[in-house]
C-alpha cells in the first residue's frame, strides 16, 4: 500500500474499470493535493467521466483503490463519500424545479448539519445558524436577487450558480466540478467564472471542463487523459508546451487553438 503525502487529500491509485472487453480506465493514478486547483482534461471518450464516477462511487473500480483524507473509500457508497467531504456537481443540472434557492440551500445545509426535517423553520424566523449561512452562500453565489424564484425560471447560468452553492452547501473538502460552465450562454459566463475562481481556498477543487479559458485561468496543475488512461501531469505551461497534448489535440476546435496560444 502506499503511503501518500500528509496534504493529500484525494487519491486514487490503478484504477481500473472494464465493461465487459472493454477497458474505459487502465490504471489511472492521481493525486489531489489539499487547496489544489486540479483540471481534468482530455479528448471524448478520453475516460474523464469514467474516473469521476469511480472516485464518487457511482461505479465500483474492478481494479485500485481510491482514498479520502487518507481513508480508504474504494467500496464507500456515494452518499457516504458526501458525508466525508467529497461532492461533486454535474453537466447537466439536478435541481429541485419548484423550490426557491433559498430553499434549496436551507434544505442542504440543514441536512448537512442533521437537521433535515426542520429545514423549513429557520426561513419562517429569518433566525439561526442556517438561515445565516443561506444568507452566506445566497450573496457569495449572486442569487440573493432571486433567492424567493422558482428554480425552473431561473437564467441558465443562476441554475449553474445555485448547483455549486449546493455543492458548498455540503461543507466539502474536496469538490469535483464537472464541466461548470457547459451550457451557460456567453453573456451569462463571467459571473459563473468569478464565483469559479472565488471558491474557498481551503476547498480543494478537481475540475473537469473542455474549455481551455477556463482551465488554464483556473488551474494551477493539470491531468491529461487519453484513451481512459493519463498522459501527463504537470503545471499549465508545462501542459501547455507539451507535443504530446497538442497532438492529441489537433483537430478539436477551441481546445487545440487555446493550448496554441499558449505554446506559442
Amino acid at each position: 500500500m502506499t503511503a501518500w503525502a500528509a496534504d493529500t487529500v484525494l487519491a486514487a491509485r490503478g484504477l481500473v474499470k472494464r465493461f465487459g472487453g472493454i477497458t474505459a480506465t487502465d490504471d489511472v493514478t492521481l493525486e489531489l493535493k489539499r487547496g489544489a486547483r486540479h483540471a481534468l482534461i482530455g479528448p471524448n471518450g478520453a475516460g474523464k467521466t469514467t474516473l469521476i464516477n469511480l472516485l464518487t462511487g457511482v461505479l465500483e473500480p474492478s481494479a485500485g483503490s481510491i482514498s479520502l483524507l487518507g481513508q480508504d473509500i474504494s467500496r464507500m457508497a456515494p452518499h457516504q463519500r458526501v458525508q466525508r467531504g467529497l461532492v461533486r456537481t454535474f453537466q447537466i443540472n439536478q435541481l429541485f424545479n419548484a423550490m426557491t434557492p433559498l430553499q434549496t440551500l436551507a434544505m442542504a445545509v440543514a441536512q448537512r448539519r442533521g437537521q433535515g426535517a426542520r429545514w423549513w423553520k429557520p426561513l419562517g424566523s429569518g433566525r439561526g445558524d442556517i438561515a445565516r449561512r443561506c444568507d452566506e452562500l445566497l450573496q457569495q453565489f449572486h442569487l440573493a436577487d432571486v433567492m424567493h424564484q422558482r428554480t425552473e425560471l431561473l437564467a441558465y447560468g443562476k441554475r449553474r450558480l445555485l448547483e455549486i452553492a449546493i455543492a458548498l452547501a455540503c461543507e466539502p473538502s474536496v469538490l469535483l466540478l464537472d464541466e461548470p460552465v457547459a451550457g451557460v450562454p456567453a453573456g451569462q459566463r463571467e459571473e459563473l467564472l468569478q464565483t469559479v475562481a472565488a471558491l474557498p481556498a481551503e476547498v480543494s477543487v478537481l475540475l473537469i471542463e473542455h474549455d481551455m479559458d477556463l482551465v488554464f485561468s483556473f488551474a494551477s496543475r493539470m491531468t491529461v487523459m487519453v484513451n481512459g488512461a493519463v498522459l501527463t501531469e504537470g503545471d499549465p505551461a508545462s501542459i501547455a508546451n507539451d507535443p504530446r497534448v497538442r497532438a492529441v489535440y489537433l483537430g478539436q476546435g477551441d481546445a487545440s487553438a487555446a493550448i496554441g496560444a499558449r505554446h506559442g
